[in-house]
């Protein structure tokens, strides 16, 4: 029974010992080398380990957020003023005598022109525009580039009674920037091409007719 005792004291004490020791062993103060690591996922209650990398492939669906904003401002001002006069005169004209050419008599005296020309333009124009685009398109990864880049195109088309709308893109992206939820923005995709077109009785509200796409485009006046 005191054998049993003592046997049970020794074990405690090495134990002790063993853990004194594994504390020194972790202080800040020792060399890392001979310290134990200290990591989240060994002395944390709360971690949870991150889900491992899904392996993007050719062919694979990935959803882009399209957040587009553009905005510009331009200001011009012109400012001609052109003068312009002629004043010709006809000395001498010629006239054909058979095969022969010789100088024309100018009976009624030298022919003469004269003329001028004033112009003045001016012309004071401020453009102010904005633009904002927002939709959501699921694109396939149709190939990867040497450097495990990703080229995504995205086509979709929405027809509702006689309104249609048709939108696609295309661009360049990194795995990297792909969310864990498959997602990626549209500010992440290089070489970044979005088309967006609308068609039926809301579009033809408020388009243009070829009359006046034409007459804007030429400006006769």
């Amino acid at each position: 029974m005191k054998r049993g005792l003592i046997f049970a004291a020794v074990v405690a004490a090495t134990a002790l010992s063993a853990d004194a020791a594994f504390a020194q062993r972790s202080s800040l103060y020792q060399q890392a080398v001979a310290a134990r690591p200290l990591t989240l996922e060994n002395n944390s209650w709360l971690y949870v380990p991150m889900p491992p990398v899904r392996e993007v492939q050719v062919n694979d669906l990935v959803t882009i957020l399209v957040k587009q904003k553009q905005q510009s401002q331009s200001e011009g001002e012109i400012n001609r003023i052109t003068q312009s006069s002629i004043d010709a005169r006809l000395r001498d004209w010629v006239m054909l005598d058979g095969f022969n050419i010789k100088a024309a008599p100018q009976t009624s005296g030298d022919p003469r022109a004269r003329g001028s020309l004033d112009s003045t333009l001016r012309t004071n124009a401020e453009l102010e525009t904005a633009a904002f685009i927002q939709f959501n398109i699921t694109a396939t990864v149709v190939d990867i580039r040497p450097n495990g880049n990703l080229v995504l195109e995205a086509h979709s088309t929405v027809q509702d009674n006689n309104e249609v709308w048709e939108a696609s893109l295309s661009g360049i992206v990194r795995r990297e920037d792909i969310a864990p939820d498959n997602t990626v923005f549209s500010e992440k995709i290089a070489e970044l091409s979005i088309h967006k077109r609308e068609t039926g009785h809301i579009n033809d509200a408020y388009r243009r007719g070829w009359a006046l796409r034409a007459y804007d485009k030429f400006k006769p006046f």
